[in-house]
């Protein structure tokens, strides 16, 4: 596992560095959610230079993540869009596979509202509102980003706290349909697959496959990895626009042995 450094933030001059961990000597890290932007910094970014991407415009934000997680006492964090070598498809793999993983074992999850901006928010009403909106609850990878980790907070635009997973749960659970249980902490698989799956209908994905690899790591199918990228799109394709796309969870339930709903009604695509 890769890790990014945060002394850079506090140490003047000090490029952030990645270091590679393995196993049980991986150290307390803390972890980023966020939706992608443009010219995010990546892993060639920061291997290829000893000087920060300054220009780059997803560096404020990688920024703002080391300052925080440094703040908080974390001397590592983990972001997505640096920490894996996207070039290499056998590290990508690993990645995809080991996703759901990292978030749970991080010590905790800052989610990145980048849109929601409070700088002129008049009263918690506004902001409530703006919080519901954001474009990080319509993204299929953000729906494990909530659920794997043991502690969430939320930032807004400029890293404003704007609460917890805990704090929010209920409203959470009303935006995203996740149970309330799970929120607050409860292992997903007291839902069963159908339920599950359902939490992810209305996200989007860039490429159609990430769909349901965005899936593996809270229903624990994980088969699906097993196959090409071009049969995983089929896949997804099929459970997209198939005229009878309600089959899919009972496959998935079949092949995960997780018990099934009692109907094709119970099933949520």
């Amino acid at each position: 596992m890769r890790l990014l450094t945060t002394s850079f933030t506090k140490n003047r001059g000090d490029p952030p560095k990645l270091e590679e961990f393995f196993g049980s000597d991986i150290p307390p890290y803390a972890i980023l959610s966020h939706t992608w932007g443009r010219a995010e910094v990546t892993f060639q970014d920061l291997a290829s230079s000893t000087e920060p991407p300054y220009h780059h415009a997803g560096f404020a934000k990688l920024r703002g993540c080391c300052t925080r997680a440094g703040r908080d006492g974390y001397k590592y964090v983990w972001i997505d869009t640096c920490c894996i070598d996207k070039t290499s498809s056998a590290e990508l793999s690993e990645a995809i596979n080991s996703m759901y993983k990292w978030y749970q074992q991080a010590e905790i999850c800052y989610a990145y509202l980048s849109d929601v901006v409070t700088a002129d928010i008049s009263d918690d009403m506004q902001l409530a509102g703006r919080f519901k909106a954001s474009r990080w609850f319509t993204r299929g990878w953000t729906l494990q980003e909530l659920i794997a980790p043991p502690f969430v907070e939320f930032y807004a635009e400029d890293w404003t706290e704007i609460g917890t997973r805990s704090s929010h749960r209920k409203e959470l659970s009303i935006i995203t349909g996740i149970d309330i249980r799970v929120l607050g902490g409860a292992n997903p698989a007291i839902c069963n697959v159908a339920e599950r799956f359902s939490w992810a209908a209305s996200r989007a994905t860039t490429r159609l496959e990430d769909g349901a690899y965005s899936l593996l790591g809270f229903s624990k199918f994980t088969c699906l990895f097993s196959m090409e990228r071009a049969s995983v799109r089929s896949f997804a394709y099929k459970k997209k626009s198939s005229r009878q796309p309600r089959i899919i969870p009972f496959l998935l339930g079949a092949l995960t042995n997780e018990p099934l709903p009692r109907s094709f009604s119970q099933a949520p695509f």
